[in-house]
């Protein structure tokens, strides 16, 4: 298995992944451009795992000079209950460390009960009462 910096070349094989995970939102976001424009933004932060030819995992990860952002945390389903989903974490959660970023937020769907699930399992990670989230644009 490799764990290794998502790079542009990965989106048709990325893309495929969160299509075919309950519990991802797709938007315009996530199209090829943006997702391009995030990787340069967010140089060697985001994540993919491969088995073989195959991706079988991503984290896409950022950050404002703040804070960290942390979004389509995916193993696809053939690979779950080994620990690759955290280790995709621990890893972006290491590299946002070497950029001076300490805190970060992940925003999980109400309606993905795995997401939710895996989430609440993680040793420093609380849900937030005290906050609702805001959005704008498509």
């Amino acid at each position: 298995m490799l764990l290794r910096s998502a790079v542009p070349d990965d989106h048709a094989a990325l893309r495929a992944l969160w299509e075919r995970t309950p519990g991802i939102q797709l938007r315009r976001d996530d199209d090829y451009e943006p997702f391009v424009l995030y990787l340069r933004r967010n140089p060697g932060l985001s994540l993919v795992l491969e088995e073989g030819d195959q991706v079988i995992g991503s984290l896409l990860a950022g950050h404002d000079g703040r804070r960290g952002y942390l979004q389509h945390l995916v193993v696809d389903e053939a690979f779950r209950g080994r620990g690759l989903a955290r280790a995709l974490l621990d890893e972006a959660l290491a590299r946002l460390a070497r950029e001076g970023i300490g805190k970060s937020h992940v925003f999980v769907l109400r309606d993905a009960p795995e997401a939710l699930a895996f989430w609440e399992a993680q040793a420093g990670w609380g849900r937030r009462e005290d906050l609702q989230v805001f959005s704008v644009g498509g």
